[in-house]
């Protein structure tokens, strides 16, 4: 299989459920797709960062995986992210919370290496966020309430991390 077609040499692509039309790369659903991907990416490299810490780099682990979930539903695939994700994405944030000092004001990125790394990440979700914000409000994938809510949960896990 080529690594390429070259169907994209003018800007557009196809996704799943526009009836295989080409449409711009710089429309909603690839902006979306791209961002979730471009984060995806960057969690890699900061679980590998985080090889020493095996709590977060296990936690990023699995918050890759439930990005692939939620790309596969802007995508347009039949598919979910588990029921009570939202939940157990504040029981660990809450969890955390405990053992860290209160946070009373802005900080400013770069305490260590990884602190650092991760809040890169926290913003990359921000930014996935509401990319993805603009497909439903373009009303171009129906997707289930617990997918925003996890976007908008995860960022808070990333700053606790």
């Amino acid at each position: 299989m080529a690594l390429f077609t070259g169907k994209g040499d003018k800007g557009t692509t196809k996704v799943f459920g526009c009836d295989q039309q080409r449409i711009s790369k710089s429309s909603e659903l690839p902006e979306a797709l791209g961002a979730l991907d471009e984060l995806n990416a960057f969690l890699g490299f900061v679980k590998m960062r985080a090889i020493k810490v095996p709590r977060i780099a296990g936690a990023l682990r699995e918050i890759q995986e439930n990005l692939f979930i939620v790309q596969a539903q802007i995508a347009g695939a039949d598919k979910k992210l588990k029921e009570g994700i939202v939940e157990e994405t504040s029981d660990r944030v809450n969890e955390i919370e405990k053992e860290i000092p209160s946070v009373k004001s802005f900080s400013i990125a770069g305490g260590t290496e990884l602190s650092a790394l991760l809040d890169v990440a926290r913003t990359l979700v921000r930014r996935a966020e509401r990319r993805i914000t603009a497909v439903t409000e373009a009303r171009l994938r129906e997707l289930a309430p617990e997918t925003v809510a996890y976007m908008n949960r995860l960022s808070s896990l990333l700053f606790a991390l």
